[in-house]
């Protein structure tokens, strides 16, 4: 037997209903801010993520999969979906469109790291990507939107905190003092967070190593070095989270983990799996477009896994909706009426109607257990008597109870119910 490689997971027939209310879900409440869908190819070109992302980052130095396609190209799945819409957006001249640009997405990613609950080497992500607002009102609506799709869905232990990352210019002199302070205190550090020290010394304050966390919990704050444009934008979207009811509170040590991030940055957090982890996690990134070949476009999103999503769901005890159950079952009495069971199914479907039978040559009393062990509101019989009648009898499975119904009448029996 092939089994399926580590750090996958299929989704399964019985499980897949759960996806499919949060992508209904996510699809709503992007509707309701005007946002449209955007999708993307499984894999781009290694350069775009190098450029984008950052070399000293994780995710490049230690989590893609990349390959030499048979051209003789760097080829690599994306560990992430930002990069890729920045891509989208400059090769499409999408600037020409009327801005801002609201995006979402829903995609496959992938990352070479330690399997975990909710944590894949392909998992899912939702997302958002908004183009062309420079505002802090722009950050506001990424965060509401977030806020909206996951206390809809049922999520409400969780806890949104905000940083301010600040701009390159302000950045300036806050990477002197960390590099100050970190020097201080190199021996001490990880082998990776030497190198950090060197190349991007903001990156040491994500490092997840528990030594280098303790080191860092004593670095110097960034909300003491940004610039009064920086403090502004935030000052601008703390209001407008208190104005809109939405409890935040500010962490100065969340900086993300991809170097395009600027000004604001911001997680929702819990601790409902065990250990406190990230749901959803996003902020502003004003230099990507430009990174990529495009010309320098304010943007502003979040991206949240969906596998850890679900079992979030579950693990709060928050219900899903049952899974949509068919309406009715057509029954055929013997196989002589098998012809007239697809026909009245055929039927039931164009009219609307979540309909099945039994193509296997089940015996009566097997197609009633089958339509049972299918959830079935309904059975519609078939038989010799039905066929000189012109009826059908149809029963209820929750109670039992039985009537009939004229043929020329069936759909119009069940698409009222």
């Amino acid at each position: 037997m092939i089994n399926i490689p580590r750090g996958t997971k299929d989704v399964l027939p019985s499980e897949s209903y759960k996806w499919q209310q949060a992508e209904a879900l996510a699809r709503k409440v992007c509707s309701l801010y005007n946002v449209r869908e955007i999708r993307t190819p499984a894999f781009e070109h290694t350069e775009l993520f190098l450029r984008s992302i950052g070399d000293d980052t994780d995710v490049v130095g230690k989590e893609m999969y990349t390959f030499e396609d048979k051209g003789g190209r760097s080829i690599t799945l994306k560990p992430e979906e930002t990069a890729p819409v920045a891509r989208s957006y400059v090769e499409n001249s999408l600037e020409s469109e009327t801005l801002p640009l609201k995006m979402f997405y829903f995609s496959p990613v992938f990352r070479y790291e330690r399997p975990a609950a909710g944590r894949l080497r392909e998992h899912h992500q939702f997302g958002v990507e908004f183009y062309g607002g420079a505002g802090a009102e722009y950050d506001f609506e990424v965060i509401s939107l977030a806020y909206d799709f996951l206390t809809r869905f049922g999520i409400t232990s969780l806890g949104l905190r905000i940083n301010s990352i600040g701009c390159p210019d302000c950045r300036k002199a806050y990477n002197k003092a960390l590099r100050e302070f970190a020097a201080a205190h190199k021996s001490e550090l990880c082998e990776t967070c030497h190198t950090r020290l060197e190349t991007n010394p903001l990156r040491i304050l994500d490092c997840k190593v528990p030594s280098c966390k303790e080191i860092v919990a004593g670095a110097p704050s960034i909300l003491d070095y940004i610039c009064d444009d920086c403090k502004a934008h935030m000052e601008r979207l703390k209001t407008l989270l208190t104005a809109a009811n939405i409890p935040f509170e500010v962490d100065s040590g969340i900086v993300r983990g991809l170097d395009y991030y600027t000004k604001t940055v911001f997680e929702f957090v819990t601790d409902a799996l065990g250990a406190q982890g990230t749901v959803c996690g996003g902020g502003r990134y004003d230099g990507l477009v430009e990174s990529v070949g495009g010309k320098p476009t304010p943007c502003v999103g979040f991206g949240m896994g969906l596998e850890r999503l679900i079992l979030l769901k579950e693990a709060i005890g928050s219900p899903f909706a049952p899974a949509e159950r068919v309406k009715v079952m057509v029954i055929n009495q013997s196989p002589e009426y098998a012809d007239d069971a697809i026909s009245l199914t055929v039927r039931l479907r164009r009219a609307g109607v979540r309909a099945d039978c039994d193509n296997t040559g089940r015996s009566l009393k097997a197609q009633f257990k089958f339509a049972d062990k299918q959830c079935a509101e309904y059975v519609a019989v078939i038989g010799e008597s039905e066929k000189k009648s012109g009826t059908y009898t149809v029963k209820r499975l929750s109670d039992g109870s039985a009537e009939t119904c004229p043929a020329d009448r069936i759909t119009e029996y069940f698409s009222g119910r």
